[in-house]
């Protein structure tokens, strides 16, 4: 499979195209020249992309995309509905435009639903809602990915159902670990999964 890595320099994003590299063509999409040798090293196939600006010509011949970029929790309201909203959406209708049916987000529990979480992420919470709405109806085979807090554990390889931040986590490489494993599963099409660490091995819990 050909697969487009938005956010690949993130934390998650590293993650997802070393895993993905053996056994796929990993097109992965940042935005400076310096953060192209890593990932190299990790077996992917770096392209310069802005989601701030025209990144289109990043889905010549992809099969798939995933959307791992975030701005994070912390940046200024501007650049959170800048990358979290607008660059999902506009990720979206590139997606649209050029073909690619399948489309897997990494988004946030309580995305939508900014009043059940902490006051500090609800812009992140609201932008992160709409960028799944408009997933939700773009006719794409999507999966929605809700992870819980993140932390830089070890793996588990287990998850479960979360439906609050307190005293919920899930390590990067899980989530990562999430995305590899519903990639192909035509059973994760049209799904949403909110989960943190817990005691299903992840390829059940699909």
């Amino acid at each position: 499979m050909k697969v487009l890595v938005i956010g690949a320099n993130g934390q998650i994003g590293k993650k997802i195209v070393r895993l993905l590299s053996p056994t796929n063509f990993v097109r992965a999409m940042v935005r400076k020249a310096e953060q192209m040798p890593e990932l190299e090293s990790l077996g992917g196939y770096p392209i310069i992309g802005d989601l701030e600006k025209d990144f289109s010509y990043a889905y010549d011949e992809i099969d798939a995309v995933i959307f791992a970029a975030g701005s994070g929790g912390h940046t200024g309201a501007d650049k959170t509905i800048a990358v979290d909203q607008f660059g999902a959406i506009k990720a979206i209708e590139t997606a649209k435009e050029y073909g690619v049916k399948r489309f897997v987000i990494i988004s946030s529990l309580f995305a939508g639903e900014p009043e059940k979480g902490p006051k500090s992420l609800e812009t992140y919470l609201e932008a992160k809602g709409r960028a799944d709405d408009a997933l939700i109806n773009s006719g794409l085979e999507y999966t929605i990915l809700r992870p819980t807090t993140l932390s830089d554990d070890d793996p588990t390889g287990k998850v479960s159902d979360v439906t609050a931040f307190d005293k919920s986590s899930i390590t990067r490489s899980d989530v990562a670990t999430f995305v590899a494993a519903v990639l192909p599963e035509e059973k994760t099409y049209k799904r949403i999964y909110t989960f943190a660490n817990g005691d299903i091995p992840i390829k059940d819990y699909l």
